[in-house]
């Protein structure tokens, strides 16, 4: 539904009518997008407000200005005061003292619109501005709270006289209970609304004043009866003040304080991420709800900085973040206030976090006022393309209950079922079933885009579904060391070209992230369907994702329309109990699944389910080497389920756009798996998969090999892996080891937000003291064709997921261990178990640096799947069958063979197992045309078979697993 929203601008003095232009322009970027959705227009009026209000009318706050203030639904205000206000009431007469001050308008407008609350965040909008803080970057790094600031009562407004005849003067501090609750109960509105909920930190003097004391009993009252789930601290106003700046962390979420108070401690707050211009405010009028929205005044803290006015270098952050707040505050425009916040994010960060690093002066840049404005129009616009691609699809209300007659789902069928498009009543699906499928997501890398880009070209460029549910990394062929190389160079350019003409939001630059390592942490969610141009897709399993990879060719089809066809594929089950031994994480796990029950076997062309009762000693990290290594298992996908653990790891993430859209399905307990097998977490040891296969598993011990590299990285090792990985190194050089001599050791993290804590914890010059050279992030060894390639007949121990000859490059031995293992071998250069390393590891201080996700756990939703029925139209799954596909149920007919249909050839027979790396090598990938693949097919597998296919041997026969 259409609606203008009207908003007063009042530009004020100073810098102000620099800052509120900039806001405006973004305001108007992002709604000239939205209004071809949703309608919505804002409409701004421009009055004069303080001092320069003054000088064209003698008071601050003129009649014509309080009357607009009034009518609107929103104030954008800019700047108020300067040195030259207040000025003498007479210039001609001295005697009559001086005019008013600009500020005393401020007073009379909050007061005017009863503007009781205001809300000051305390956050950094970039993560790499954490540098410019004054404080301690370790101290004030993860600190983000709101202060909430009771605006219109106590001393500011109490009675007051000033000196006397006798030099006396005095102010009064006075509060009511209903001034209080109110201010209370938007606390408690605020901390319940993030996820996780936020703690409230009420600020008194209750030692000293008797409103303090009244304030504090007040509070404990609201939040207990109203809010009984957050968590409420008290604490004296010196004590806060103090611990502010001694560790801001402890203070994290929301600050809630008297008028006073709150002004002294905001500005405090204010200092703390280095810049004046960065924070936003929102004053409001009443408690903001979905169906009763309040007025509200929103102004960037700074003041008018007269010194720089008229200088185009006023930063506009905090008045284009105070735009964001009211459109989330004042206009019901949540979504838009996420992407303005995301824009600036994108606008502020550094290149290495795939920022754009535009910043004004006083953030160490040389950016104009209006270059930055520009840049955050031109990172919020695609943004809103992809929010009006959204409003079209029809979000399904939770469905908490199974339908009667729905038979018992597994729960890979469940979203598959959730996704699909016109299945009859009751909406359930069965292994077989042809399905059509709506796409949350389409993932790919830069080199299988350019396979990509070729059926995107032969279609004509259509453009895409979701230019914000396309993923696109650049990770598989790219090193610093080699970017002047033309592979690489042609494959980034591709790349870029169409990340730019489809406005793709997520596009990552070089050695920012592996493909499946970000994804996973910042983007997937339970429920989700995700189609990948890789086999690693299945990596976003970890956090409930049913995510599969397919080929390049097959995933333009959801790209451009959102949606592709799917057989549901039966599903095994793989149940975890007990827990495992320290030290033991999700790769041993995963090599012990391959060691009992071998590869391509159970899981071959099935989905794999991860459940049971150990699953809750299992971090995401965990998980996440069990799902991605799904593939090398046999599987099409591999999904735990998601769980409270898998809900506190996604609260981490900072965008709610993120974190929102999760689905939390479980299996039936008449759901009927393929199979089922059990395996005992507590029974799992430190493992070696022995080249040239995944699941030629044993036990470090019975393993007695001399090595000559030692790699740790790839996708399966994530954050958990490489920070263990790096204690045990830390633990063998405080025990005296010295790393030999010889051999080579790297160490190339996911990401560079990986490598950022990394650092950050000192584990960088750990691994650089223990011999291992720091890589970019990338596929690294793993892949072995970009800059690093493992030599001929080279023995490596790593923690990568695939040991397929020549996989790290021509002749290479490649062995398989966890990054623990990994490391403890890289010492000596010969495998070597990492037990001893590991019971010197302080497990207390290991947990802290996980960041305590055990702690954390969210209250989630489970529910059932709730597809859009198609129960009047005559085609339904059942026809799709009878049409398509057959199901299993189905009696082939037999039928005549037409001659002129037949292929005849001689026959090239493969045994089983034969996988992607031996039919073409990946270094030969994606090939400039069909012809230039086929040269090098079975290249290093099967070097005669180009020779035997001209000889007339053109028909290939595959065993089980062929190109798995």
């Amino acid at each position: 539904m259409s609606k203008t929203s009207k908003v007063v601008v009042l530009s004020g003095d100073g810098v102000g009518p620099e800052v509120t232009a900039e806001a405006v322009k973004v305001l108007n970027a992002v709604t000239t997008v939205r209004s071809r959705s949703n309608g919505v227009k804002i409409e701004f009026e421009e009055h004069k407000f303080g001092g320069c209000a003054i000088d064209a009318t003698g008071v601050p706050f003129p009649d014509t200005t309080r009357a607009a203030c009034e009518a609107a639904d929103a104030i954008l205000l800019g700047a108020v005061g300067g040195p030259q206000w207040p000025r003498a009431a007479d210039p001609q007469d001295p005697s009559k003292g001086l005019g008013p001050r600009p500020e005393q308008g401020l007073l009379d407008l909050r007061k005017t619109l009863d503007l009781f609350a205001n809300i000051r965040p305390m956050t950094f909008p970039a993560s790499t501005l954490t540098s410019c803080s004054p404080l301690k970057e370790e101290l004030v790094r993860d600190a983000e709270f709101i202060v909430l600031r009771e605006l219109v009562g106590g001393i500011y407004f109490g009675k007051r006289s000033e000196e006397d005849a006798e030099g006396k003067a005095y102010d009064t501090m006075e509060y009511s209970v209903p001034e209080v609750e109110r201010i209370a109960r938007l606390a408690g509105v605020l901390a319940s609304k993030a996820r996780p909920p936020m703690a409230i930190h009420s600020i008194d003097k209750a030692n000293v004043l008797a409103t303090s004391r009244l304030w504090r009993r007040v509070v404990t009252d609201v939040i207990s009866r109203e809010f009984p789930k957050i968590k409420v601290q008290h604490h004296l106003v010196d004590s806060a003040s103090m611990l502010m700046i001694k560790n801001p962390r402890a203070l994290n979420g929301i600050v809630l304080t008297e008028n006073m108070f709150g002004d002294i401690l905001s500005d405090e707050a204010s200092v703390i991420p280095g810049s004046l211009g960065l924070l936003p405010s929102a004053s409001l009028n009443s408690t903001p709800s979905s169906d009763k929205l309040c007025r509200g005044l929103y102004e960037p803290i700074h003041g008018s900085a007269p010194d720089i006015a008229g200088q185009g270098i006023a930063n506009p952050i905090g008045t284009i973040l105070s735009a964001a707040m009211m459109l989330r505050y004042s206009l019901n425009m949540e979504r838009e206030a996420n992407i303005v916040e995301l824009a600036v994010r994108r606008v502020l960060d550094s290149d290495e976090l795939n920022g754009w690093s535009i910043r004004t002066k006083d953030l160490g840049g040389a950016a104009t006022t209006v270059e930055v404005g520009d840049a955050v129009v031109r990172a919020v616009t695609p943004y809103a393309e992809g929010l009006n691609v959204e409003d079209r699809a029809v979000a399904a209300p939770l469905l908490l209950a199974r339908p009667a007659s729905r038979r018992g789902m597994t729960l890979c069928e469940k979203i598959i079922a959730h996704h699909a498009i016109g299945l009859a009543a009751p909406g359930d699906v069965k292994p077989g079933d042809m399905v059509c499928v709506g796409v949350d997501w389409t993932i790919a890398s830069e080199l299988t885009w350019k396979g990509m880009d070729k059926t995107y070209n032969a279609m004509g460029r259509p453009g895409v579904n979701r230019n914000d549910r396309f993923w696109l990394a650049v990770d598989h062929t790219v090193d610093p060391r080699i970017m002047d190389q033309a592979k690489p160079k042609e494959l980034i350019s591709t790349s870029e070209l169409f990340a730019e003409e489809a406005h793709l939001v997520d596009f990552y630059r070089p050695n920012y992230t592996i493909l499946h390592t970000e994804f996973y942490r910042e983007r997937a969610q339970p429920g989700q369907l995700v189609i990948g141009a890789d086999s690693h897709t299945c990596s976003a399993g970890a956090v409930g994702a049913l995510s599969i990879g397919m080929g390049a060719a097959d995933v333009v089809m959801p790209l451009v329309t959102g949606e592709t066809w799917l057989q549901v594929p039966e599903t095994v089950e793989i149940r975890f109990v007990n827990a495992p031994p320290f030290g033991i994480g999700g790769k041993d796990i995963i090599l012990d699944v391959l060691r009992q029950l071998k590869r391509n076997t159970v899981a071959f062309e099935r989905a794999v389910e991860y459940t049971g009762p150990g699953l809750k000693y299992m971090s995401c990290d965990a998980r996440f080497a069990c799902a991605n290594m799904a593939t090398e298992f046999g599987g099409i996908a591999g999904v735990f389920e998601g769980d409270e653990i898998t809900a506190a790891y996604i609260a981490k993430r900072k965008s709610p756009e993120y974190k929102k859209n999760s689905l939390y399905f479980r299996a039936d307990a008449d759901a009927e798996y393929a199979e089922s097998h059990i395996i005992d977490l507590s029974q799992v040891d430190s493992l070696v998969a022995l080249h040239p296969s995944p699941d030629n598993v044993v036990h470090v011990d019975e393993v007695k090999m001399d090595l000559d590299g030692c790699f740790i990285g790839a996708c399966t090792t994530a954050e958990e892996d490489l920070i263990l990985a790096g204690l045990v190194l830390e633990a063998g050089l405080k025990r005296g080891l010295v790393p030999a001599s010889h051999g080579n050791r790297r160490v190339t993290p996911g990401s560079v937000p990986i490598l950022a804590k990394l650092r950050r914890l000192g584990l960088v010059d750990v691994y650089q003291r223990a011999g291992f050279v720091v890589g970019a992030p990338g596929c690294s060894y793993c892949l072995g064709i970009a800059a690093d390639v493992a030599g001929d007949g080279e023995v490596w121990l790593s923690s990568q997921n695939r040991n397929f000859k020549n996989r790290m490059g021509p002749g290479s031995i490649a062995n398989l261990a966890s990054a623990a293992t990994v490391a403890a071998s890289s010492f000596n250069m010969s495998v070597t178990n990492p037990h001893d390393l590991l019971n010197l590891i302080d497990r207390e201080r290991y947990t802290k640096m996980l960041d305590v996700w055990m702690d954390k756990a969210e209250d989630i939703t489970v529910s059932e799947p709730n597809p859009e029925l198609e129960e009047t139209r005559g085609e339904t799954i059942s026809s799709r069958n009878t049409d398509g596909a057959s199901s299993s149920s189905d009696e082939p007919t037999a039928q005549p063979v037409d001659a002129s249909t037949l292929i005849t050839g001689k026959v090239q027979r493969f045994e089983d197992n034969v996988d992607t790396d031996a039919i073409i090598p990946a270094q030969f990938m994606p090939g400039v045309s069909d012809e230039d693949l086929g040269t090098h097919a079975f290249q290093y597998y099967r070097p005669e078979f180009r020779e035997k296919a001209a000889q007339g041997f053109d028909i290939i026969v595959g065993g089980i697993g062929f190109g798995s």
